[in-house]
């Protein structure tokens, strides 16, 4: 126990449960400060002692405001939805995606086909549908697919 906590501790007791003047001598004795004196802390204690409760607050009925409408933000970034190159769009099944989605989609057919190497998780074979969006790659890494997709997102200024 730290000096500084038995030094609390003799100060915050209780009266009955020791004396004032020892209370003040534990005080004054693990006290680091040389400006508190036994005096201080016998005032001190008897200052918490004296303190009353403070009364309960009532609490105020709370009024109810009107609910605000919530306003539809419109998607962007990668929620945005913009046109896609005719391969992606042949394998998506639609002319426009968001990139979080076409994301989705191509790890479900992933998932579907089986197409993940079992030994290496990070590693995908293609198969024909795929080679279409990935450049006629055999294999691609899981992260290049975020790069392999970028040049099928036409730029819209």
């Amino acid at each position: 126990m730290s000096r500084v906590f038995k030094g609390l501790r003799a100060l915050l007791a209780s009266p009955e449960s020791s004396s004032s003047s020892a209370a003040a001598a534990a005080a004054a004795k693990f006290s680091s400060s040389s400006a508190f004196t036994a005096t201080a802390g016998k005032s001190a204690t008897s200052k918490a002692a004296q303190k009353t409760p403070k009364k309960p607050i009532a609490s105020k009925p709370k009024t109810e405001k009107p609910a605000t409408p919530r306003t539809t933000t419109r998607p962007s970034g990668i929620f945005k939805l913009t046109p896609v190159s005719p391969a992606l769009a042949r394998f998506l099944g639609a002319p426009e995606a968001s990139r979080s989605d076409a994301v989705k989609q191509i790890w479900s057919y992933i998932k579907s086909q089986n197409l993940q190497n079992p030994a290496n998780k990070k590693e995908i074979f293609c198969d024909e549908k795929l080679k279409t969006i990935f450049d006629g790659k055999e294999k691609v890494g899981f992260l290049e697919i975020g790069k392999m997709l970028s040049r099928h997102f036409v730029k819209s200024s």
